[in-house]
């Protein structure tokens, strides 16, 4: 899956123009890559008001006060590539086992913007919102999956029935459901023939859901406080990629912010994306 056109927002001049789809490049037997339509969807307003349920957020509220189970301790043959100090201090980090490892013990962290959280997806929770999300003109323009509730249903049933390297989430800010991410392994995925892959690199595929939180520079802040989030609790990744559409500037701006580099120009199925990583060794410079 190679995706990262995203909703997020970069504090310049571009963060007028929401991003809305770091969508992923889709395997042969999937929908057509997400990518191609016109840098950051229609001109204009947003034209989608997206209103929660009575009482919706309350699931995410208590699922993120939930009390976190401790974790083992990192396997000593898997050591980081260059020494860093842990976001969570008071977390221990995990055993660096599976294709991407637990994200629901990732846990919260602190950002500039807010107490942030990746859930994973439950459908039966989750499917009506990401739906919403989905047929927003400006989200639809690169993740390509407008229609009612069953398209994006089989898309994230897809990752849920896989063998787990490519865990689909919702991003929580302070209590409230308002992005949606893909953490993959990159090196495993179809994005890997496409640039240098390192064994363990981590992808991520982002879009920010919530129409009233767009253009507020969330992009860059949670950009960063997820690649850290990957860095500290899968020691075995030495860095995190993305490849936003080349043509889509405030997605790139956002990942520059986020103390990612532009590493090289790429052609993917569908669009011509700008490879994007953060290195562990470079990430307390950036």
């Amino acid at each position: 899956m190679s995706a990262t056109d995203a909703s997020t927002d970069a504090d310049t001049a571009s963060a007028s123009r929401p991003l809305t789809g770091m969508g992923p490049v889709r395997r042969p037997e999937a929908v057509p890559a997400r990518g191609p339509g016109p840098v950051g969807g229609p001109e204009g307003e947003d034209t989608l008001d997206l209103r929660l349920p009575e009482g919706f957020t309350a699931l995410y509220t208590e699922e993120e006060t939930s009390p976190m189970v401790p974790t083992p301790a990192a396997d000593p043959d898997d050591a980081p590539a260059a020494p860093t100090a842990p976001v969570h201090a008071s977390v221990s980090v995990p055993q660096d086992t599976g294709l991407v490892g637990q994200v629901a013990d990732w846990g919260p962290t602190s950002t500039p913007v807010g107490a942030f959280h990746l859930l994973p997806v439950r459908l039966e929770r989750d499917l009506r919102l990401l739906a919403r999300w989905m047929n927003d003109p400006t989200v639809a323009v690169f993740w390509q999956l407008a229609g009612d509730e069953s398209v994006t249903g089989r898309h994230v049933r897809a990752q849920l029935a896989g063998d787990g390297r490519s865990v689909p989430c919702l991003g929580v800010l302070d209590g409230t459901p308002m992005s949606y991410w893909e953490v993959y392994r990159a090196d495993l995925d179809p994005l890997a023939r496409h640039y240098p892959a390192r064994p363990h690199d981590i992808g991520i595929h982002l879009l920010i859901g919530e129409v009233s939180v767009r253009g507020r520079g969330l992009g860059s802040a949670l950009l960063r406080a997820v690649a850290d989030l990957a860095l500290d609790r899968r020691p075995a990744c030495a860095r995190v990629v993305a490849e936003p559409d080349l043509r889509n500037t405030p997605s790139i701006a956002a990942f520059l912010g986020a103390g990612f580099r532009l590493s090289a120009e790429v052609d993917l199925p569908g669009k011509r994306a700008a490879l994007m990583i953060r290195d562990r060794i470079l990430r307390h410079l950036l």
